[in-house]
């Protein structure tokens, strides 16, 4: 029985990351027939929810401050991050430490949870590129979509989305980190990802909750990893409502990067692999 306490102390090696998030991207386009039909799923839904869209604004021009068309481009935007933010949810963590290869991975020389964030920044890259384009292109062929305002609005809504995938990645790592604790985790899980999806603006705008809803979703770490990224790239956020945004998102990633730190050593102190 090896009985492993915690990972190693590393020197970042940003060669070593790079490489992992480019293998990673590559690995996506290893299927493309897989690719392919995941795009035609996540196109076929995404004109299903925006026909269910369209019927709710009716003879309205506005809901809740969204036009016909910020609601068309806000359903655009959720279905072409589906994917590449792993909005349906994310267990690779969790299997490789019931499956005990957690130990291998700790014997290599790289820090646990920077590796696993290089992977998965260069799997959303691959997916953004694979299904997420193609997914705005067939929506803007479509229909009229709304568009960031010059290059600061494609600026902010780019670094949104950055900051947006690493807040919902520290989030998946965290839930994860659940294995450690129980054999179940991949029902923790999927009460994870449920409260996920509601509570990050996929299945709808934020802005069309009840506003005592809105007000408490404000206090947690939920609209930052979707929710704030289609409001700068609508312009419902502008000006110092926009800086103010990209701060929350920044310090929700920081605090949950630090929390999946702190988690995945405890987790480690108690973890027992068979073998070795």
């Amino acid at each position: 029985m090896t009985v492993l306490t915690t990972g190693r102390a590393l020197r970042p090696n940003i060669g070593l990351y790079l490489a992992v998030a480019r293998l990673s991207f590559r690995r996506g386009f290893a299927y493309p027939q897989a690719a392919l039909w995941g795009l035609i799923t996540n196109a076929f839904f995404g004109v299903l929810r925006a026909a269910v869209l369209l019927s709710l604004f009716g003879a309205r021009p506005q809901v809740a401050g969204y036009t016909v068309q910020d609601a068309l481009t806000y359903t655009a935007m959720t279905q072409l991050l589906i994917a590449a933010f792993s909005l349906f949810g994310w267990s690779e963590l969790m299997r490789t430490i019931h499956r005990g290869e957690v130990g291998t991975e700790l014997l290599r020389p790289h820090h646990f949870l920077l590796f696993w964030t290089a992977q998965d920044a260069g799997r959303a890259a691959g997916q953004f590129v694979l299904r997420g384009v193609p997914i705005l292109l067939i929506f803007a062929l479509l229909w009229p979509l709304s568009w960031p305002q010059g290059a600061g609005g494609w600026v902010l809504t780019a670094v949104s989305l950055l900051l947006a995938w690493a807040c919902g990645f520290a989030f998946r790592f965290l839930v994860n980190c659940a294995a450690f604790w129980t054999p179940d985790a991949v029902g923790v899980g999927r009460f994870a990802w449920a409260v996920l999806g509601l509570s990050c603006g996929f299945l709808m705008p934020l802005a069309f909750f009840p506003g005592w809803l809105r007000d408490a979703l404000a206090w947690t770490p939920f609209p930052s990893m979707l929710n704030t990224s289609v409001e700068l790239w609508l312009g419902v956020r502008s000006g110092p409502d926009a800086w103010t945004a990209l701060a929350t998102q920044l310090a929700w990633t920081a605090a949950l990067f630090a929390a999946a730190e702190v988690t995945l050593r405890r987790g480690l102190r108690r973890l027992e692999v068979a073998g070795g």
